[in-house]
């Protein structure tokens, strides 16, 4: 048996690259996107009452990953990405059917032009195509005494720091604020892939809200630091 999926919408997103997205929703809190639906779906019946939820689920596509196809066993990145777990024990974006569900925050409905949802705390890529919306239920959906093996807690932070040039270009700009947060949210992360991790003195850079944020990590009293030298 097989199925067709429409796409109903896609996303409008902070992160314009894969490289640097949170790998759980929620994570950076600050990151912001809309979701814009599509016809026949951008009418204002179809989110009617949606207002009254402060969450929502997100089913999407993961669509740079299509062509790549599946795997049966991938590496989490929580483990080191080093030891393989079956494909159906994470949330690896290598899936049979390339489906990734995603629970945002709902910061308000747009029905100026067509629908259009603003949401913050996304851990989706720019462009991401939506095949269906649900309204998160607290008392369904939150399971306190659940347990996650490997992944019993969210990822430790690391502390960021930004240079000078990178503070008084922060400063220069309209919403330097909300960006610092942001760039900070993102990066303590750590987005390097795991394999990664002992790489040091090199510089990276990210597309993020319409800037190429560059950065380095560095060792601060046996702490590893990640310093953002400057935003392009």
């Amino acid at each position: 048996m097989t199925f067709q999926l429409d796409n109903l919408g896609l996303i409008h997103s902070c992160y314009q690259e894969k490289f640097a997205v949170p790998r759980q929703p929620g994570l950076a809190p600050s990151a912001w996107a809309t979701l814009e639906l599509l016809p026949p779906y951008n009418q204002p019946e179809t989110v009617e009452g949606l207002e009254a939820f402060s969450h929502l689920w997100l089913t999407f596509v993961f669509h740079e990953n299509l062509e790549k196809g599946w795997k049966p066993r991938v590496r989490p990145p929580r483990l080191g990405g080093n030891l393989k777990q079956g494909v159906f024990a994470t949330r690896s974006t290598f899936r049979p059917n390339g489906l990734g569900l995603s629970v945002v925050k709902l910061e308000g409905i747009d029905l100026s032009e067509g629908v259009k949802l603003k949401l913050s705390g996304i851990d989706l890529v720019d462009g991401t195509p939506v095949v269906d919306i649900k309204p998160y239920l607290p008392w369904a959906d939150s399971l306190p005494l659940a347990e996650a093996a490997w992944a019993p807690e969210p990822p430790q932070l690391l502390p960021v720091t930004f240079s000078l040039e990178a503070d008084q270009q922060l400063n220069d700009h309209p919403e330097g604020t909300q960006l610092k947060q942001l760039i900070s949210e993102v990066l303590a992360q750590d987005p390097r892939p795991a394999y990664q991790r002992a790489t040091a003195d090199r510089i990276y850079g990210v597309q993020l809200a319409g800037f190429n944020v560059k950065f380095i990590y560095r060792q601060e009293k046996e702490q590893e630091v990640i310093e953002v030298v400057s935003l392009i």
